[in-house]
């Protein structure tokens, strides 16, 4: 998995990985380390920027947390694998770790993370780039290779070596927050295979992404499943840049992805405005392990409009609900959606002052079901139904 990266960070991941030594409630501060990219062909480039390169650093306020991670990683794979190819359910010894995380009580750590994310759409030292304040030592960017159209975003690392940030970028397209750029084609295909309730085929004169679609409001199951674990596409070759003591952080689609990426590993994430990433997760045979949102669904929202089926609305952990269209009388348009204007019209100062509030609490989403209307099952697989007992 490994075998890309530069030989002393291929080191710090060796020397941290699986540990739970280091429970630090310090803030941390972090600096762009590493570039890396997916070329056109899938290959990953991973290269070292140099400290003099990049002098902005940022602040991260932590506390500790409870991460949920599998005894050992080959363990998690074969399981998974079982699960995804033989429909066997093999239980998993998990440990349950106090370890550092962002603080999400706290403003600050939003806003920084939300610069952070805001940053995995540029590079460095471009007009665009956040001044992230005097705290993170390194960074290293990935994806931004000239030939790189895929995977993208940044790996900050602190400056005692102990935690990484995985920065993911989100949707680029010349309406949303990333603007246009090589990324758009693949950035629609991801978006539609994840989030969409079967192939992005939301009408007969939509164009499906895969060839699972079954006839009237039925979709295969076990298609959907392969459909998303092609090396190509950006949930496995994000999970190669998963590293030792990370938190992964991204906006939109970048959001989802780091949110799949992290509960992959028991990481602690903070995602902005992702679309529902819980039916993916199901789908990619993930364990159901924080996630401030938004919403682009609906056949009639610029999303859909734009090609892009964000039907999906579920998501894993718990959600910061930020009510801006009754307390600040905002409307509900993709507008608002881009992470810089988050970050200038709603991270810039504490949610409900008089009160003593920063950030709206945390909570788990109740009663929240994907794709109501659709019927799943092995629609396409005549031998597999006769053998469990469906359809003769």
């Amino acid at each position: 998995m490994f075998q890309a990266l530069p030989a002393a960070l291929y080191s710090l991941i060796v020397s941290l990985l699986w540990s739970s030594e280091n429970n630090t409630q310090k803030p941390l501060r972090f600096q762009l380390r590493h570039e890396h990219a997916l070329t056109r062909d899938s290959r990953n480039v991973f290269t070292d920027i140099p400290p003099s390169f990049v002098a902005d650093t940022y602040d991260i306020p932590t506390t500790g947390i409870k991460s949920t991670r599998p005894d050992s990683f080959s363990a998690f794979v074969d399981a998974r694998s079982r699960s995804m190819r033989l429909m066997q359910s093999v239980a998993l010894q998990w440990k349950y770790e106090d370890v550092p995380g962002p603080d999400i009580t706290k403003r600050e750590t939003l806003l920084q993370l939300a610069k952070m994310t805001y940053n995995s759409y540029a590079t460095p030292g471009h007009s665009d780039w956040y001044d992230l304040g005097s705290g993170w030592n390194q960074s290293y960017p990935f994806g931004w290779e000239p030939d790189a159209d895929g995977f993208r975003g940044h790996v900050f690392l602190s400056d005692d070596n102990s935690t990484v940030i995985v920065s993911v970028k989100g949707t680029s397209a010349p309406w949303l927050a990333g603007g246009g750029g090589p990324t758009v084609r693949k950035d629609k295909l991801n978006d539609n295979l994840l989030f969409s309730c079967c192939c992005a085929r939301v009408g007969p004169t939509w164009s499906p992404v895969c060839d699972c679609y079954s006839g009237g409001y039925r979709c295969d199951q076990t298609c959907t499943e392969r459909s998303l674990i092609d090396d190509s596409l950006f949930y496995p070759t994000g999970t190669h840049q998963h590293l030792a003591h990370t938190v992964d952080a991204g906006h939109s689609l970048g959001g989802a992805l780091a949110s799949l990426i992290g509960v992959t590993f028991g990481a602690p994430v903070v995602a902005f405005e992702a679309p529902g990433e819980r039916l993916a997760a199901k789908r990619l045979h993930l364990p159901s392990p924080p996630i401030p949102l938004g919403a682009c669904t609906g056949v009639t929202s610029a999303c859909a409009i734009g090609g892009y089926a964000l039907e999906t609305g579920c998501h894993l952990g718990k959600t910061i609900r930020y009510d801006t269209v009754t307390r600040r009388n905002w409307g509900v348009s993709v507008s608002t959606h881009p992470i810089k204007f988050i970050i200038e019209k709603l991270l810039n100062e504490d949610w409900d002052p008089e009160n003593g509030v920063e950030v709206p609490v945390a909570e788990a989403e109740k009663d929240c079901v994907d794709c109501f209307s659709w019927e799943y099952g092995d629609f396409k697989n005549v031998t597999r139904r006769r053998m469990i007992g469906s359809d003769p």
